[in-house]
């Protein structure tokens, strides 16, 4: 369970958007969010609504305006956002090479900090999730752009609204936040 406040405005100002569970298009609650305060959990938020384009995690803390979301800067106001359930157990994924689950496929139970080195594949472009939520970035060592995966079938990174993006590690979500 998590909780999660929305601000308008930076520093915590302007009206505000308390929620514990996902919502695709804060618009409609209000105009547009540029802070927010994690009271508990973890979050994805999203510069689009239906968690669509840039996202970031947010944990426990204070967020006083969106260029200092995890050191990436979100292009607009936050619209979306969607909790991150804990995840107890096995963690288990299958990444492709290619889109649509062609080309070689490798299994994955483990952090991965470079998809080359460890599987001599130059890219991840789709994949099956069966256990556990992961983080994917598009450069090693975890950085750069990220794409929340939870349990699903992903034939394609681009349905995210994020465009052509290459995926070089994978982080899975294993902190109590």
């Amino acid at each position: 369970m998590g909780k999660i406040v929305f601000f308008e405005e930076r520093n915590f100002e302007g009206r505000s958007y308390e929620t514990s569970s996902d919502c695709c298009d804060l618009t409609s609650a209000i105009s547009c969010c540029n802070s927010c305060r994690v009271l508990s959990g973890c979050f994805m938020v999203y510069e689009l609504p239906d968690y669509m384009g840039q996202q970031m995690m947010v944990r426990r803390g204070d967020y006083p305006d969106n260029p200092r979301l995890g050191g990436l800067s979100m292009n607009d106001c936050i619209r979306s956002c969607r909790i991150i359930p804990m995840h107890q157990g096995v963690f288990r994924m299958r990444i492709f090479e290619r889109e649509h689950f062609k080309g070689p496929m490798h299994e994955l139970m483990d952090d991965c900090d470079s998809v080359q080195e460890c599987f001599l594949i130059s890219n991840c472009q789709s994949c099956n999730v069966t256990h556990g939520h992961w983080l994917m970035y598009e450069k090693s060592n975890y950085r750069g752009r990220m794409i929340y995966v939870k349990p699903g079938v992903y034939s394609t990174f681009g349905d995210m609204g994020l465009g052509p993006m290459r995926i070089e590690s994978i982080r899975r979500i294993m902190e109590s936040c």
